[in-house]
């Protein structure tokens, strides 16, 4: 159904779009930073923050709390993240969790090191974490750490229980208290798996099906999960989530990351390195370092996520002040 339909109530649109979040944002925004935005006007501000929010840039160097806070914001980060490291994917270096999280962290200073080792135990199926990782390996996996942070770690309590022989009708769904001791109990949670294989995968839907009521549109798509769990006899944890994590139905739903086969590919910067490599090549000058440097720095400085948007804003403001001075002053 459109959200912007005459069926859909006014409050279920808010909620559902989580205007009044980043509305609220926006007015914080502007008065943390009144001197710099009230130079170029009200309306332009709220037309500019909105444009990003559109755009998925405006979550560029945010503290995590707000890359977390809306799915949108969580879709946006992938997706960031995918464009501004993707030559780490095509260059084939392989990766520590610590060096994924440095790379996180020039995004989002504060980005925690359990969301990438959460990640990093789905694509080394819960092994040593100190392991190397690909890139393409890492992002399916950490998509679906982040977007479905809340949700996964509900289903991997409910597993516990079940290892632990519970019976799917006591199995309780998690609450957010509960969720906050999944650090004390992953290790034993791992010690009881490598004892069993697995859960019956019909129990497991059947408790997963009551866990999506809760989170309504906050979980993988339901036709997805079933296509993985019957496709076993006993299922694992993270064989279920790797599952997942591969899956592209579920890529496809988050909309934040290519298929695999085209996930190293990204034409707008192919076409700037392109040029770059155009420009070398039909210099004139058989010393031409300096034209390479001043075309990396090009690319760098439109590829970059480390240039601010707050900064950025003030160079247009002030390159806008200056041109208006130079018209006034030929006059």
């Amino acid at each position: 159904m459109n959200r912007l339909s005459p069926a859909v109530p006014a409050e279920q649109y808010l909620a559902d779009s989580h205007v009044l979040f980043y509305l609220s944002d926006a007015v914080t925004q502007l008065l943390e930073h009144r001197e710099e935005y009230t130079q170029f006007g009200l309306i332009r501000y709220f037309a500019e923050y909105f444009s990003s929010v559109k755009n998925s840039n405006h979550v560029l160097f945010r503290e995590f709390n707000y890359i977390r806070a809306t799915p949108h914001n969580r879709a946006s980060f992938i997706r960031v993240f995918w464009r501004c490291f993707r030559q780490v994917g095509k260059s084939g270096d392989v990766l520590s969790v610590l060096e994924f999280r440095s790379l996180l962290q020039l995004l989002c200073p504060d980005f925690p090191l359990e969301v990438v080792q959460s990640a990093a135990r789905i694509v080394l199926m819960d092994d040593a974490t100190d392991c190397l990782m690909s890139f393409s390996d890492f992002i399916y996996a950490f998509q679906l750490q982040f977007y479905y942070q809340e949700f996964l770690d509900s289903v991997l309590l409910i597993y516990q229980d079940l290892l632990a022989g519970k019976s799917p009708n006591t199995v309780i769904v998690p609450t957010s208290s509960s969720i906050e001791q999944l650090p004390s109990v992953a290790a034993e949670e791992n010690g009881r798996e490598e004892q069993q294989d697995g859960v019956e995968p019909s129990t497991l839907t059947q408790c997963v099906d009551a866990l999506c009521e809760r989170f309504k549109h906050s979980h993988p798509t339901r036709s997805s999960m079933r296509e993985i769990l019957e496709q076993a006899d006993r299922v694992s944890y993270y064989g279920f989530v790797m599952s997942l994590a591969k899956h592209e139905g579920i890529n496809q739903t988050i909309g934040a990351l290519p298929s695999k086969a085209e996930l190293l590919i990204d034409p707008e910067m192919d076409q700037e390195l392109d040029k770059l490599i155009a420009q070398i090549s039909v210099s004139p000058s058989s010393n031409s370092s300096g034209s390479a440097v001043g075309g990396l720095k090009e690319v760098q400085r439109r590829a970059s996520p480390r240039r601010h948007i707050h900064h950025k804003r003030k160079m247009e403001v002030e390159s806008d002040g200056s041109t208006e001075e130079t018209d006034s002053s030929e006059n």
